[in-house]
Protein backbone atom coordinates (compact mmCIF):
# COMPACT_ATOMS: atom_id res chain seq x y z
CA UNK A 1 0.00 0.00 0.00
CA UNK A 2 2.56 2.21 0.62
CA UNK A 3 4.60 1.83 -2.17
CA UNK A 4 1.88 1.92 -4.52
CA UNK A 5 0.74 5.30 -2.38
CA UNK A 6 3.95 6.68 -3.31
CA UNK A 7 4.03 7.87 -6.55
CA UNK A 8 0.69 9.94 -5.74
CA UNK A 9 1.98 11.08 -2.74
CA UNK A 10 4.92 12.48 -4.90
CA UNK A 11 1.58 15.03 -6.64
CA UNK A 12 -0.15 15.46 -3.90
CA UNK A 13 3.22 17.33 -1.91
CA UNK A 14 3.50 19.16 -5.25
CA UNK A 15 -0.16 20.55 -4.76
CA UNK A 16 -0.35 20.99 -1.54
CA UNK A 17 2.97 23.32 -1.91
CA UNK A 18 1.86 24.66 -5.19
CA UNK A 19 -1.62 25.30 -3.76
CA UNK A 20 0.13 27.89 -1.60
CA UNK A 21 0.74 30.08 -4.38
CA UNK A 22 -2.71 30.44 -5.68
CA UNK A 23 -6.07 28.28 -7.11
CA UNK A 24 -4.46 29.56 -10.45
CA UNK A 25 -1.24 28.06 -10.22
CA UNK A 26 -3.03 24.73 -8.67
CA UNK A 27 -5.23 24.61 -11.90
CA UNK A 28 -1.88 24.47 -13.83
CA UNK A 29 -0.86 21.51 -11.97
CA UNK A 30 -4.28 20.26 -12.37
CA UNK A 31 -4.27 20.73 -16.41
CA UNK A 32 -0.49 19.56 -16.72
CA UNK A 33 -0.73 16.37 -14.87
CA UNK A 34 -3.89 15.10 -16.57
CA UNK A 35 -2.07 14.33 -19.34
CA UNK A 36 0.78 13.02 -17.49
CA UNK A 37 -1.21 10.94 -15.17
CA UNK A 38 -3.24 9.61 -18.74
CA UNK A 39 0.52 8.38 -19.49
CA UNK A 40 1.68 7.16 -15.81
CA UNK A 41 -1.73 5.15 -15.86
CA UNK A 42 -0.86 3.38 -18.92
CA UNK A 43 3.23 2.67 -17.73
CA UNK A 44 1.74 1.24 -14.48
CA UNK A 45 -0.97 -0.73 -15.80
CA UNK A 46 1.75 -2.03 -18.56
CA UNK A 47 4.06 -3.32 -15.75
CA UNK A 48 0.92 -4.75 -13.66
CA UNK A 49 1.74 -7.55 -15.88
CA UNK A 50 5.26 -8.64 -14.69
CA UNK A 51 3.71 -8.96 -10.64
CA UNK A 52 1.80 -12.28 -11.80
CA UNK A 53 3.83 -13.78 -13.95
CA UNK A 54 6.81 -13.40 -11.16
CA UNK A 55 4.11 -14.52 -8.26
CA UNK A 56 3.35 -17.80 -10.56
CA UNK A 57 6.85 -18.61 -11.14
CA UNK A 58 7.57 -18.17 -7.70
CA UNK A 59 4.84 -20.65 -6.67
CA UNK A 60 6.33 -22.93 -9.15
CA UNK A 61 9.63 -22.48 -7.14
CA UNK A 62 11.16 -21.66 -11.01
CA UNK A 63 13.67 -19.10 -10.95
CA UNK A 64 15.01 -19.39 -14.08
CA UNK A 65 11.86 -18.58 -15.43
CA UNK A 66 11.36 -15.77 -13.06
CA UNK A 67 14.68 -14.05 -13.69
CA UNK A 68 13.72 -13.93 -18.11
CA UNK A 69 10.22 -12.95 -17.10
CA UNK A 70 12.05 -9.60 -15.12
CA UNK A 71 14.47 -8.66 -17.34
CA UNK A 72 12.45 -9.16 -20.36
CA UNK A 73 9.65 -7.14 -18.41
CA UNK A 74 12.89 -4.56 -17.67
CA UNK A 75 14.25 -4.06 -21.21
CA UNK A 76 9.79 -3.04 -22.11
CA UNK A 77 9.59 -1.25 -19.49
CA UNK A 78 12.84 1.54 -20.40
CA UNK A 79 11.47 1.12 -23.62
CA UNK A 80 7.94 2.28 -22.66
CA UNK A 81 9.41 4.96 -20.73
CA UNK A 82 11.09 6.75 -23.70
CA UNK A 83 8.03 6.43 -25.56
CA UNK A 84 5.69 7.66 -23.42
CA UNK A 85 8.37 10.75 -22.62
CA UNK A 86 8.22 11.00 -26.66
CA UNK A 87 4.47 11.09 -26.71
CA UNK A 88 3.83 13.82 -24.34
CA UNK A 89 6.12 15.76 -25.79
CA UNK A 90 4.52 15.27 -29.08
CA UNK A 91 0.58 16.05 -27.47
CA UNK A 92 1.60 18.92 -25.83
CA UNK A 93 0.32 20.96 -28.08
CA UNK A 94 -3.33 19.50 -26.77
CA UNK A 95 -2.91 21.92 -23.80
CA UNK A 96 -3.69 24.76 -25.91
CA UNK A 97 -6.89 23.54 -27.58
CA UNK A 98 -8.65 22.24 -24.49
CA UNK A 99 -10.88 24.89 -23.81
CA UNK A 100 -9.28 25.92 -20.95
CA UNK A 101 -7.95 29.28 -19.02
CA UNK A 102 -5.34 31.27 -20.33
CA UNK A 103 -3.66 31.80 -17.74
CA UNK A 104 -3.43 28.34 -16.24
CA UNK A 105 -2.13 27.03 -19.71
CA UNK A 106 0.49 29.39 -19.48
CA UNK A 107 2.03 28.08 -16.03
CA UNK A 108 0.87 24.58 -17.09
CA UNK A 109 2.95 24.33 -20.17
CA UNK A 110 6.90 24.44 -18.67
CA UNK A 111 6.02 22.54 -15.56
CA UNK A 112 4.29 19.70 -17.58
CA UNK A 113 7.37 19.98 -20.17
CA UNK A 114 9.99 19.15 -16.74
CA UNK A 115 7.80 15.80 -15.28
CA UNK A 116 7.41 14.62 -18.86
CA UNK A 117 11.17 13.67 -18.47
CA UNK A 118 10.34 11.91 -14.91
CA UNK A 119 8.57 9.24 -17.32
CA UNK A 120 11.58 7.34 -18.28
CA UNK A 121 12.99 7.19 -14.25
CA UNK A 122 9.70 6.59 -13.26
CA UNK A 123 8.88 3.48 -15.58
CA UNK A 124 12.03 1.89 -15.31
CA UNK A 125 11.42 1.90 -11.30
CA UNK A 126 7.61 0.33 -12.03
CA UNK A 127 9.25 -2.60 -13.72
CA UNK A 128 11.48 -3.29 -10.57
CA UNK A 129 8.41 -2.41 -8.24
CA UNK A 130 6.63 -4.87 -10.01
CA UNK A 131 8.87 -7.78 -10.16
CA UNK A 132 10.11 -7.28 -6.46
CA UNK A 133 6.01 -7.44 -5.55
CA UNK A 134 6.09 -10.77 -7.44
CA UNK A 135 8.17 -12.04 -5.23
CA UNK A 136 6.19 -10.76 -2.00
CA UNK A 137 9.22 -8.45 -1.49
CA UNK A 138 7.49 -5.19 -1.21
CA UNK A 139 9.00 -3.07 1.92
CA UNK A 140 12.02 -2.52 -0.64
CA UNK A 141 9.50 -0.50 -3.32
CA UNK A 142 7.84 1.51 -0.07
CA UNK A 143 11.36 2.10 1.15
CA UNK A 144 12.26 4.01 -1.94
CA UNK A 145 8.83 5.70 -1.98
CA UNK A 146 9.83 7.54 1.34
CA UNK A 147 12.86 8.30 0.25
CA UNK A 148 11.75 10.02 -2.96
CA UNK A 149 9.48 11.85 -1.13
CA UNK A 150 11.48 12.79 1.59
CA UNK A 151 13.75 14.46 -1.30
CA UNK A 152 10.50 15.80 -3.67
CA UNK A 153 9.60 17.80 -0.02
CA UNK A 154 12.95 19.30 0.28
CA UNK A 155 13.45 20.41 -3.18
CA UNK A 156 10.03 21.24 -3.35
CA UNK A 157 10.44 23.61 -0.53
CA UNK A 158 13.54 25.32 -1.65
CA UNK A 159 12.85 25.70 -5.28
CA UNK A 160 8.80 26.74 -5.54
CA UNK A 161 9.74 29.37 -2.28
CA UNK A 162 12.94 30.25 -2.92
CA UNK A 163 15.55 29.36 -0.09
CA UNK A 164 18.85 30.57 0.34
CA UNK A 165 20.86 30.10 -3.02
CA UNK A 166 18.37 28.57 -4.69
CA UNK A 167 16.23 30.86 -6.51
CA UNK A 168 12.12 30.88 -6.37
CA UNK A 169 10.95 29.09 -9.61
CA UNK A 170 6.99 28.04 -8.04
CA UNK A 171 5.91 25.84 -10.52
CA UNK A 172 8.80 24.93 -12.36
CA UNK A 173 10.47 24.18 -9.23
CA UNK A 174 7.77 21.71 -8.22
CA UNK A 175 8.67 19.96 -11.41
CA UNK A 176 12.18 20.05 -11.03
CA UNK A 177 11.74 18.19 -7.43
CA UNK A 178 9.59 15.35 -9.23
CA UNK A 179 12.05 14.92 -11.68
CA UNK A 180 14.83 14.33 -9.30
CA UNK A 181 13.27 12.19 -6.74
CA UNK A 182 12.41 10.20 -9.26
CA UNK A 183 15.74 9.43 -10.48
CA UNK A 184 16.92 8.80 -6.78
CA UNK A 185 14.19 6.35 -6.32
CA UNK A 186 14.80 4.12 -8.86
CA UNK A 187 19.03 4.21 -8.49
CA UNK A 188 18.28 3.57 -4.84
CA UNK A 189 16.20 0.72 -5.36
CA UNK A 190 18.52 -0.72 -7.98
CA UNK A 191 21.54 -0.27 -4.71
CA UNK A 192 19.43 -1.67 -2.04
CA UNK A 193 18.23 -4.51 -4.69
CA UNK A 194 21.53 -6.08 -5.59
CA UNK A 195 22.91 -6.01 -1.85
CA UNK A 196 20.48 -8.58 -0.88
CA UNK A 197 21.82 -12.35 -1.94
CA UNK A 198 18.19 -13.48 -2.71
CA UNK A 199 18.06 -11.26 -5.81
CA UNK A 200 21.17 -12.00 -7.14
CA UNK A 201 20.20 -14.76 -9.89
CA UNK A 202 17.05 -12.39 -10.72
CA UNK A 203 19.95 -9.54 -11.48
CA UNK A 204 22.11 -11.34 -13.46
CA UNK A 205 21.79 -10.06 -16.68
CA UNK A 206 20.37 -11.51 -19.86
CA UNK A 207 22.51 -12.87 -22.61
CA UNK A 208 21.63 -11.98 -26.43
CA UNK A 209 20.83 -15.41 -26.69
CA UNK A 210 18.28 -15.57 -23.96
CA UNK A 211 16.30 -12.87 -25.35
CA UNK A 212 13.21 -14.85 -26.41
CA UNK A 213 10.55 -13.24 -28.39
CA UNK A 214 7.74 -15.38 -26.98
CA UNK A 215 8.38 -13.72 -23.27
CA UNK A 216 7.95 -10.27 -24.58
CA UNK A 217 4.36 -11.32 -26.36
CA UNK A 218 3.61 -13.24 -22.85
CA UNK A 219 4.18 -9.76 -21.11
CA UNK A 220 2.56 -7.72 -23.30
CA UNK A 221 -0.42 -9.83 -24.13
CA UNK A 222 -1.21 -9.51 -20.58
CA UNK A 223 -0.07 -6.41 -20.14
CA UNK A 224 -1.53 -4.06 -23.13
CA UNK A 225 -5.27 -5.14 -21.93
CA UNK A 226 -4.19 -4.11 -18.54
CA UNK A 227 -2.65 -0.77 -19.66
CA UNK A 228 -5.92 -0.12 -21.73
CA UNK A 229 -8.14 -0.89 -18.54
CA UNK A 230 -6.34 1.79 -16.66
CA UNK A 231 -6.61 3.92 -19.40
CA UNK A 232 -10.28 4.10 -19.96
CA UNK A 233 -10.48 4.56 -15.58
CA UNK A 234 -8.29 7.24 -15.90
CA UNK A 235 -9.11 8.96 -19.08
CA UNK A 236 -12.75 9.34 -17.48
CA UNK A 237 -11.33 11.24 -14.37
CA UNK A 238 -9.32 13.22 -16.83
CA UNK A 239 -12.27 14.02 -18.80
CA UNK A 240 -13.90 15.10 -15.35
CA UNK A 241 -10.79 17.75 -15.06
CA UNK A 242 -10.99 18.99 -18.63
CA UNK A 243 -14.93 19.60 -18.13
CA UNK A 244 -14.07 21.33 -14.40
CA UNK A 245 -11.81 23.37 -16.82
CA UNK A 246 -14.22 24.75 -18.92
CA UNK A 247 -16.32 26.24 -15.96
CA UNK A 248 -13.47 28.11 -15.25
CA UNK A 249 -9.92 28.17 -12.80
CA UNK A 250 -11.82 27.84 -9.24
CA UNK A 251 -13.74 24.99 -9.90
CA UNK A 252 -10.87 23.09 -12.16
CA UNK A 253 -9.05 24.20 -8.74
CA UNK A 254 -11.73 22.48 -6.22
CA UNK A 255 -11.64 19.62 -8.63
CA UNK A 256 -8.31 19.32 -8.62
CA UNK A 257 -8.44 19.16 -4.96
CA UNK A 258 -11.36 16.01 -4.18
CA UNK A 259 -9.58 14.34 -7.52
CA UNK A 260 -6.03 14.33 -5.98
CA UNK A 261 -7.40 13.27 -2.14
CA UNK A 262 -9.67 10.62 -3.49
CA UNK A 263 -6.86 8.84 -5.91
CA UNK A 264 -4.79 9.06 -2.81
CA UNK A 265 -7.20 6.74 -0.93
CA UNK A 266 -7.42 4.95 -4.61
CA UNK A 267 -3.74 3.93 -4.53
CA UNK A 268 -4.11 2.61 -0.98
CA UNK A 269 -6.64 0.01 -2.53
CA UNK A 270 -4.16 -0.84 -5.60
CA UNK A 271 -1.82 -1.94 -3.22
CA UNK A 272 -3.97 -4.55 -1.70
CA UNK A 273 -5.16 -5.04 -5.22
CA UNK A 274 -0.95 -5.98 -5.79
CA UNK A 275 -1.15 -8.02 -2.19
CA UNK A 276 -4.40 -10.17 -4.12
CA UNK A 277 -1.98 -10.27 -7.86
CA UNK A 278 0.72 -11.73 -5.79
CA UNK A 279 -1.50 -14.36 -3.78
CA UNK A 280 -3.69 -15.18 -6.13
CA UNK A 281 -0.80 -16.05 -8.68
CA UNK A 282 1.40 -17.92 -6.22
CA UNK A 283 -2.08 -20.42 -5.57
CA UNK A 284 -2.65 -20.11 -9.64
CA UNK A 285 1.16 -21.68 -9.79
CA UNK A 286 0.21 -24.26 -7.26
CA UNK A 287 -3.30 -25.18 -8.41
CA UNK A 288 -4.95 -24.37 -5.54
CA UNK A 289 -8.43 -22.75 -6.80
CA UNK A 290 -9.88 -23.39 -3.24
CA UNK A 291 -7.66 -21.60 -1.41
CA UNK A 292 -6.89 -18.67 -4.22
CA UNK A 293 -10.89 -17.95 -4.04
CA UNK A 294 -10.51 -17.82 -0.28
CA UNK A 295 -7.55 -15.51 -0.11
CA UNK A 296 -9.35 -13.45 -3.12
CA UNK A 297 -12.51 -12.59 -1.27
CA UNK A 298 -10.03 -11.72 2.14
CA UNK A 299 -8.39 -9.26 -0.24
CA UNK A 300 -12.04 -7.88 -1.08
CA UNK A 301 -13.51 -7.93 2.34
CA UNK A 302 -10.54 -5.72 3.84
CA UNK A 303 -10.98 -3.25 1.37
CA UNK A 304 -14.92 -2.63 2.09
CA UNK A 305 -13.16 -2.44 5.58
CA UNK A 306 -10.64 0.22 5.02
CA UNK A 307 -12.18 2.23 2.41
CA UNK A 308 -15.11 2.15 4.42
CA UNK A 309 -13.05 4.30 6.74
CA UNK A 310 -11.85 6.51 4.20
CA UNK A 311 -15.35 6.89 3.18
CA UNK A 312 -16.36 8.16 6.73
CA UNK A 313 -13.28 9.92 7.21
CA UNK A 314 -14.09 12.66 3.68
CA UNK A 315 -17.99 12.98 4.49
CA UNK A 316 -16.91 14.30 8.50
CA UNK A 317 -13.53 16.26 7.45
CA UNK A 318 -15.11 17.69 3.98
CA UNK A 319 -15.13 21.18 5.51
CA UNK A 320 -11.60 20.57 6.89
CA UNK A 321 -9.72 18.73 4.08
CA UNK A 322 -9.34 21.56 1.40
CA UNK A 323 -7.71 23.61 4.12
CA UNK A 324 -4.65 21.46 3.32
CA UNK A 325 -4.38 22.85 -0.62
CA UNK A 326 -5.68 26.48 -0.77
CA UNK A 327 -7.83 29.03 1.87
CA UNK A 328 -9.86 29.98 -1.29
CA UNK A 329 -13.20 30.28 0.30
CA UNK A 330 -14.77 29.77 -3.32
CA UNK A 331 -12.45 27.10 -4.14
CA UNK A 332 -12.86 25.55 -0.85
CA UNK A 333 -16.57 25.50 -0.91
CA UNK A 334 -16.68 23.91 -4.16
CA UNK A 335 -14.34 20.99 -3.35
CA UNK A 336 -16.40 20.27 0.07
CA UNK A 337 -19.54 19.19 -1.69
CA UNK A 338 -17.36 17.07 -3.82
CA UNK A 339 -15.64 15.48 -1.07
CA UNK A 340 -19.35 13.81 -0.01
CA UNK A 341 -19.81 12.07 -3.65
CA UNK A 342 -16.39 11.06 -3.30
CA UNK A 343 -17.07 9.75 0.38
CA UNK A 344 -19.79 7.93 -1.53
CA UNK A 345 -17.79 6.33 -3.91
CA UNK A 346 -14.80 4.96 -1.94
CA UNK A 347 -16.34 1.38 -1.56
CA UNK A 348 -16.88 1.05 -5.21
CA UNK A 349 -13.81 2.30 -6.47
CA UNK A 350 -11.74 0.18 -3.70
CA UNK A 351 -13.35 -2.47 -4.82
CA UNK A 352 -13.02 -3.17 -8.39
CA UNK A 353 -8.93 -1.78 -7.49
CA UNK A 354 -8.47 -4.76 -6.01
CA UNK A 355 -10.94 -7.32 -8.00
CA UNK A 356 -8.86 -5.87 -10.74
CA UNK A 357 -5.77 -7.41 -8.84
CA UNK A 358 -7.12 -10.38 -8.20
CA UNK A 359 -8.64 -10.77 -11.74
CA UNK A 360 -4.43 -9.88 -13.11
CA UNK A 361 -3.34 -12.87 -10.64
CA UNK A 362 -5.51 -15.35 -12.59
CA UNK A 363 -3.83 -13.71 -15.75
CA UNK A 364 -7.52 -12.55 -17.24
CA UNK A 365 -7.26 -8.83 -18.86
CA UNK A 366 -8.68 -8.84 -21.64
CA UNK A 367 -12.65 -8.87 -20.22
CA UNK A 368 -12.01 -6.97 -17.45
CA UNK A 369 -10.83 -4.59 -20.19
CA UNK A 370 -13.87 -4.45 -21.91
CA UNK A 371 -16.10 -4.27 -18.84
CA UNK A 372 -13.65 -1.42 -17.53
CA UNK A 373 -14.45 0.14 -21.03
CA UNK A 374 -18.23 0.17 -20.59
CA UNK A 375 -18.60 1.06 -16.93
CA UNK A 376 -16.38 4.34 -17.89
CA UNK A 377 -17.30 5.38 -21.40
CA UNK A 378 -20.67 3.49 -22.17
CA UNK A 379 -22.39 4.33 -18.63
CA UNK A 380 -20.32 7.03 -16.95
CA UNK A 381 -19.16 9.78 -19.26
CA UNK A 382 -22.54 10.47 -20.61
CA UNK A 383 -23.87 10.68 -17.65
CA UNK A 384 -20.68 13.10 -16.41
CA UNK A 385 -21.41 15.60 -19.60
CA UNK A 386 -24.81 15.47 -19.18
CA UNK A 387 -25.16 16.54 -15.36
CA UNK A 388 -22.34 18.51 -15.61
CA UNK A 389 -22.65 20.72 -18.77
CA UNK A 390 -26.36 19.87 -20.36
CA UNK A 391 -28.18 20.17 -16.62
CA UNK A 392 -25.90 22.53 -15.36
CA UNK A 393 -25.20 20.71 -12.29
CA UNK A 394 -21.55 21.61 -12.64
CA UNK A 395 -18.68 20.24 -10.72
CA UNK A 396 -21.02 17.98 -8.31
CA UNK A 397 -22.46 16.49 -11.64
CA UNK A 398 -19.64 15.17 -13.00
CA UNK A 399 -18.67 13.18 -9.63
CA UNK A 400 -22.54 11.97 -9.65
CA UNK A 401 -21.06 10.31 -13.44
CA UNK A 402 -17.90 9.11 -11.93
CA UNK A 403 -19.86 7.26 -8.83
CA UNK A 404 -21.91 5.49 -11.47
CA UNK A 405 -18.77 4.77 -13.34
CA UNK A 406 -17.17 3.26 -10.32
CA UNK A 407 -20.45 1.51 -8.64
CA UNK A 408 -21.27 -0.09 -12.34
CA UNK A 409 -17.31 -1.32 -12.16
CA UNK A 410 -16.78 -2.96 -9.24
CA UNK A 411 -20.19 -4.70 -9.99
CA UNK A 412 -18.95 -6.47 -13.18
CA UNK A 413 -15.65 -6.72 -12.57
CA UNK A 414 -16.83 -8.96 -9.00
CA UNK A 415 -19.27 -11.14 -10.98
CA UNK A 416 -16.13 -12.06 -13.63
CA UNK A 417 -14.13 -12.83 -10.96
CA UNK A 418 -16.50 -15.16 -8.79
CA UNK A 419 -17.50 -16.93 -12.28
CA UNK A 420 -14.02 -17.68 -13.21
CA UNK A 421 -12.76 -18.43 -9.84
CA UNK A 422 -16.31 -20.65 -9.76
CA UNK A 423 -15.13 -22.57 -12.81
CA UNK A 424 -11.63 -23.28 -11.75
CA UNK A 425 -12.91 -25.05 -8.66
CA UNK A 426 -15.61 -27.12 -10.67
CA UNK A 427 -12.92 -28.23 -13.38
CA UNK A 428 -10.48 -29.24 -10.91
CA UNK A 429 -13.01 -31.54 -8.67
CA UNK A 430 -14.09 -33.19 -12.26
CA UNK A 431 -10.62 -33.92 -13.34
CA UNK A 432 -10.00 -35.66 -9.73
Amino acid sequence: MMGSLGHLLVGLIDDIMVGRLGPVELAATSLGNSLIFIALSIGIGFSFAITPLIAESDGEGDKEKGRSVFQHGLILMTILGVAVFGLLLYIKPILYHLDQPEEVVELAVPYYEIVAISMIPLMIFQGVKQFADGLSQTKYSMYATIVTNVVNVVLNFVLIYGFWIFPRLELVGAAIGTLTSRIVMVIFLFIVLSKKEKFAIYLKRLKLNEIKKQVFKKIIGLGFPTAMQMLFEVGLFTASVLLAGTLGALPQAANQIALKLSSTTFMMAVGIGVAATVRVGNQKGMKNYVELRRIAFSNFFLTLIIMFTFSIGFIVFKDVLPWMFTDNLEVIKIASSLLIVAGLFQLSDGLQAVILGGLRGLQDVTMPSVLSFIAYWIIGFPICYYLGTIAEYGNLGIWIGLLIALTSSAIMLFLRFNYLSNKLIKEKNELT
